[in-house]
């Protein structure tokens, strides 16, 4: 039986015909959201150290470094969250945090090496951020309606440190770089 759902408020709309592999279930969805944010979890673990690399402020440097061990036990967490639920942690192409990837990738060839693309590289990373709070935000809601305790915890506690690190990127970004970017301007 093929599936539609109504894609608008039926003004000029069509009704988007699901997919065969389309869930059924809210543990379907949630099972599906877990493999699109190890998936990008795992993309992030690549790409951090050449946002790293490319970044020329210590502190930002640093601070990249640290939420690349960060990320390793996000992982880590992801994987106690698929062996709970006895799935395979095996991840789905998330294509969002491809884009945001790509988008980092092209700040990082568009500007010079030095405050500016150490703005830009904040700018990719919160965008990052964002997107990683959002998903977990609605990962552990999912999982709170699911009764799954255990892994409602583990996913708050991902959130809690994605919401930390969008923190430390707005202090960097307002504490110093924004500003010297802002000077490069001006020169």
């Amino acid at each position: 039986m093929k599936k539609t759902t109504d894609a608008g408020n039926g003004q000029g709309t069509r009704k988007v015909e699901a997919k065969s592999s389309a869930a059924e279930g809210l543990k379907e969805l949630f099972i599906d959201g877990l493999k699109d944010i190890v998936y990008a979890e795992r993309a992030l673990l690549k790409a951090l150290p050449k946002m790293m690399n490319n970044a020329s402020e210590p502190k930002l440097k640093a601070a990249i470094e640290d939420h690349i061990a960060v990320t390793e036990g996000q992982v880590q967490r992801l994987e106690q969250v698929f062996e709970i639920l006895g799935e395979s942690n095996r991840g789905k192409k998330c294509e969002a945090i491809e884009g945001l990837i790509k988008e980092g990738e092209s700040i990082m060839e568009e500007t010079e090496v030095g405050p500016v693309r150490d703005a830009g590289i904040i700018a990719a990373s919160q965008k990052i951020e964002h997107y990683e709070i959002a998903s977990y935000g609605t990962l552990a809601a999912f999982a709170n309606t699911l009764g799954e305790t255990e892994i409602v915890a583990l996913l708050e506690a991902t959130l809690a440190e994605e919401k930390e690190a969008d923190a430390l990127l707005t202090e960097s970004a307002y504490n110093s770089i924004n500003f010297e970017a802002a000077e490069e301007d001006e020169n």
